[in-house]
């Protein structure tokens, strides 16, 4: 029998939840340990999801020797410093989206985990899920002709609280980095990683963080990009892709269970529910990687993690959103595109 991969999870928020219920639908692996910041919510955690060891420090969690890879759930501005972390402590790391508050963050981790020679993957669960991976095949056998024109919306209406990591600075809140990151890894689906051309609009609303975000990204050979994401308003949350032969219609893109490709008067639909909740199909690409000795994920690799965080510092300085702790430039220091796309 394969040998299962031993996981612990740092944080212990909503969204560490949904990746431990996620995680019980990987047969392979097992939620060995969870770490947080005091013992009373490691152990509520704990009880709820049957963990054995629970840490009251992300360091303890880090140190424990049962365990193969951490998955990082902490708030946006802390994933830097918890990812980097455990790679220094000997884990792999599976670290959620948006990967660190900016570009210049993530290439800390990132080389922190190539001189560690350690295993490191953002969470972009999307990626993973069946729908999305055959979309790809379509796109990966020329289904569409040239790609040319990618159209992505997410946008949904919370209550305004200026404590919440939604409408917090001091929590990297705001729409771009909570929702719209996914829109931008559908264009790099569509078009790569790198666009040459970035222009944006937003709302900052009145905690200082943009409340709704709309962006235009070109790419080399004149492919456009259209997205929109929104925390103070409901959007279709649909993602379009069209090319030159045919198009690609995907609803609920962000946990995607169907899509449909049509050609001239032909439609081809697929309908593949998830085996778990869509959190497990991640945790099971780390665990094939893991198996086999890589360093990172080919269908989510590093360098394309590193493109989409300069890609929103652009976005960021175009439409003035600086966290606590950057400067006016901090944001797209790693970034060497200004808005109309020529070299800075």
């Amino acid at each position: 029998m394969t040998t299962p991969i031993r996981w612990g999870i740092l944080g212990t928020g909503n969204i560490a939840h949904q990746f431990a219920r996620g995680l019980a639908a990987v047969p392979d692996a097992v939620l060995a340990a969870v770490g947080s910041r005091s013992q009373a919510s490691a152990d509520a955690f704990g009880d709820e999801f049957k963990v054995a060891r629970r840490h009251a420090t992300y360091e303890a969690l880090a140190a424990d020797p049962g365990i193969d890879v951490v998955y990082v759930s902490s708030p946006h501005p802390m994933h830097r410093d918890n990812a980097k972390l455990c790679l220094q402590s000997g884990k792999a790391v599976l670290c959620e989206k948006p990967f660190t508050i900016n570009a210049a963050d993530a290439e800390d981790v990132v080389a922190t985990a190539r001189a560690k020679k350690r295993f490191l993957m953002e969470a972009m669960w999307t990626r993973f899920q069946p729908a999305i991976v055959r979309v790809k095949q379509w796109l990966s056998e020329g289904a569409l002709g040239e790609p040319r024109l990618v159209q992505a919306d997410f946008g949904f209406r919370a209550g305004v609280d200026p404590k919440s990591r939604l409408f917090a600075p001091a929590l990297g809140g705001g729409a771009l980095l909570d929702v719209g990151v996914y829109t931008v890894a559908m264009a790099s689906l569509a078009f790569g990683p790198k666009p040459t051309r970035i222009d944006a609009q937003a709302h900052l609303g009145s905690t200082g963080v943009d409340e709704q975000t709309a962006m235009v990204l070109g790419y080399e050979g004149g492919g456009l990009a259209l997205l929109s994401c929104a925390i103070r308003a409901n959007t279709p949350h649909e993602c379009r892709i069209i090319g030159t032969e045919g198009s690609i219609l995907i609803p609920g893109f962000w946990h995607a269970t169907k899509a449909t490709l049509t050609r001239g008067s032909a439609t081809e639909t697929v309908e593949m529910p998830f085996a778990g909740n869509g959190y497990n199909y991640q945790a099971v690409e780390v665990g094939r990687c893991l198996r086999a000795g890589l360093l990172e994920s080919p269908a989510m690799t590093l360098d394309e993690t590193l493109a989409i965080m300069r890609t929103m510092d652009a976005v960021r300085a175009r439409i003035g959103l600086c966290y606590p702790g950057e400067t006016a430039s901090t944001a797209s220091s790693s970034s060497s595109l200004t808005a109309s796309g020529k070299k800075g």
